[in-house]
């Protein structure tokens, strides 16, 4: 999650079940360069693949997936406890 494309491509998959074609547009990427990211994000178990027919649709691997995210922007907009006094 920590490359900022594969961020993207996991914030696209919650929504929906999403294609590599659709995936590629939504992010103005190539459709390789999206491959390429979903077969980590597959290795890493953070995505799934279903067959449709001829296309494979890409979503979350489970509800903690979008736990993790939901936790992440979280503590981004959180106040800082501490300040740096020097």
């Amino acid at each position: 999650m920590g490359d900022p494309t594969r961020l993207r491509i996991i914030l696209v998959c919650l929504k929906h079940p999403t294609s590599v074609g659709e995936i590629a547009t939504e992010l103005d990427a190539s459709p390789s360069l999206v491959s390429h990211h979903l077969r980590l994000l597959r290795a890493a178990r953070v995505l799934r693949a279903e067959r449709r027919g001829k296309q494979i649709f890409y979503s979350a691997l489970d509800r903690h997936i979008q736990c993790v995210i939901d936790d992440i922007m979280a503590h981004v907009v959180e106040p800082t406890e501490f300040e740096d006094t020097d």
